[in-house]
């Protein structure tokens, strides 16, 4: 899905406000379902530590490189770690670990594809069976859960919440009235680390704006930085993300020359009509077509050849600080049971 105009503050403009207001008793229905879900569940503990990389918000915050990032700062450590995923948008169900030569992002997800390139990735929808399964297979020191703060069936030794910096909790509303999965309180009790997404190095995160400011959790500034310059020349640049606009701006600020961009939803499976579509925007402004490495993942396979990747990674500002806190996972120093 695109994220709604009302779920941003709308500058004084009623129509948002009315929106959000008329939306609002559903938003407290879905918070009231999530809180009940959470209070009654038994979560199942398994031998492999457990991290989860979540949000409080639906749509993109940077969990996915985030976790990417933590995948291979551990694997540095030489702590052996597996990412387990929904598997969104993937018709298995799981358990079942993640193979790029024989899954497509339409058996597992373009996420779980995704992070399968970094180190070994698993999906199920059934958490709590997922992370069995992981233990059974053995060998595995820890877990990265993508997503999942509100999924209460796998106990988690660390959860980690991801927080986009400039959007932060939108207007403070819960879906579908606004971008919250659950009231913003009630999300960081649990927490046990936050994460905040800036544009850049240079930008700073407003600590108190977000409610930040007096936590008693580790809170980390990260940002996306790319791993190559932008392709040469003019660019179509296309994308079906969380917020594609923060890929356009990063493409932009890199020195990418866009010539059009084409937005989808979050998750879009792309059709022949789309790629017709793209192919013409390129044609008429002579540009060769990008995308995200999780866009890219979705498109068919013969089409993959002429469209070029742009992959993005997370970038601490303290890295000792992250390094320490997994190490205190690892080492059992951590527990959010």
């Amino acid at each position: 899905m695109k994220e709604p105009a009302f779920w941003r503050t709308d500058g004084g403009r009623g129509s948002g406000a009315l929106a959000r207001a008329l939306l609002s008793p559903l938003g407290w229905l879905y918070a009231w379902a999530v809180a009940r879900r959470i209070r009654r569940a038994t979560p199942v503990r398994i031998r492999p530590k457990v991290v989860c990389i979540g949000n409080l918000t639906v749509g993109g915050t940077g969990k996915t490189p985030v976790t990417q990032t933590l995948m291979q700062r551990l694997a540095a450590m030489d702590i052996t770690t597996v990412s387990l995923s929904r598997g969104y948008g993937g018709a298995e169900a799981g358990p079942l670990q993640v193979d790029p030569d024989q899954h497509a992002a339409a058996d597992v997800g373009d996420e779980p594809l995704l992070l399968a390139s970094s180190g070994q990735a698993w999906i199920a929808r059934d958490r709590a069976a997922g992370g069995q399964a992981i233990d059974a297979a053995g060998g595995i020191d820890l877990v990265l859960m993508d997503d999942g703060h509100q999924n209460p069936d796998l106990a988690k030794d660390c959860s980690i919440i991801v927080v986009d910096g400039v959007t932060g909790w939108g207007p403070g509303t819960i879906f579908p009235a606004g971008p919250l999965r659950e009231p913003v309180k009630a999300g960081l009790a649990r927490a046990d680390a936050v994460i905040v997404m800036m544009p850049d190095e240079d930008s700073q995160p407003d600590w108190a704006g977000l409610g930040l400011a007096d936590l008693e959790i580790p809170a980390f500034h990260a940002w996306l930085e790319p791993v190559a310059p932008p392709p040469p020349g003019k660019l179509v640049a296309f994308a079906g993300i969380g917020r594609p606009q923060k890929f356009f701006d990063a493409l932009q600020a890199a020195g990418g020359d866009l010539g059009e961009v084409a937005v989808y939803g979050d998750h879009h499976s792309f059709t022949a009509g789309d790629i017709r579509h793209l192919d013409a925007l390129a044609s008429a402004h002579d540009a060769q077509l990008v995308t995200t490495e999780k866009d890219w993942v979705r498109l068919p396979p013969d089409i993959r050849a002429r469209v070029t990747a742009w992959p993005v990674r997370a970038v601490f500002a303290n890295p000792g600080a992250l390094d320490g806190l997994l190490r205190d996972i690892v080492d059992g120093a951590a527990n959010a049971g």
